[in-house]
């Protein structure tokens, strides 16, 4: 049976019309994304297999790549495409401050702005917080990208960013894979040099938080 013989009120967009986006279930709002479905399978019974290619956790789902979503049958490129764009806004969403220029105070701050964007990804990302003298974020900016293995930075192109934004201060943000969120030799080593490379130009390097899934570790907070 078809979502079009359904009873009205058990379609997901009729239900949502009536009812509001809250009232319908992950798989159904899934399913309006996905539009269509095949001869065999519904748009909702290919929404439940995508949910549990992602371990029905909507949290993993941003962690599926373009190629497991067209493996499964029902997906191709254009609703792939679709489904991608879409968790990718919800990981915006999360991240971006509640104020245009949001104030940093504890490490905290920086993993609610960061984990969203890193607990899933399966290889390592450097980023950079930008933030003026009251050390309100000036712009967030993604600075190195490497394999499961790890990310060279380079503090020089670090540095030429922060003083074409006048930056008074960064925070450094880089992920672990693994899960562990414990600093390697190389991780301090790389935030000594760029800290040392900073006060040369009066920039402070505040702290380096390393994500690993739904853990963090502040180099600050441990008084490193």
């Amino acid at each position: 049976m078809s979502i079009n013989d359904w009873k009205m009120d058990d379609r997901p967009r009729e239900k949502m019309s009536v009812s509001g986006a809250a009232s319908l279930s992950d798989s159904e709002l899934l399913a309006i994304l996905i539009n269509t479905g095949t001869r065999e399978k519904s748009a909702i019974d290919i929404a439940r297999e995508v949910l549990a290619r992602a371990g029905n956790s909507l949290n993993s789902l941003t962690g599926l790549s373009i190629d497991r979503l067209c493996s499964i049958p029902g997906i191709g490129q254009a609703k792939a495409s679709r489904l991608l764009a879409a968790f990718e806004l919800a990981v915006r969403i999360q991240s971006e401050p509640a104020e245009p220029r949001m104030r940093i105070t504890t490490s905290g701050s920086v993993s609610r702005i960061f984990m969203p964007l890193m607990r899933n990804l399966e290889h390592e990302e450097c980023w950079v917080l930008f933030l003026n003298r009251a050390n309100k974020v000036i712009a967030k900016e993604k600075v190195s990208i490497g394999g499961i293995s790890g990310a060279v930075l380079d503090p020089r192109l670090i540095l030429r960013k922060a003083v074409d934004k006048l930056a008074s201060a960064i925070i450094l943000i880089h992920n672990h894979p693994s899960g562990n969120p414990m600093p390697s030799e190389m991780d301090r080593k790389q935030t000594r040099m760029l800290r040392d490379a900073a006060g040369l130009l009066d920039i402070a390097l505040l702290d380096h938080v390393i994500v690993a899934g739904d853990k963090y570790y502040s180099f600050s907070d441990e008084g490193l």
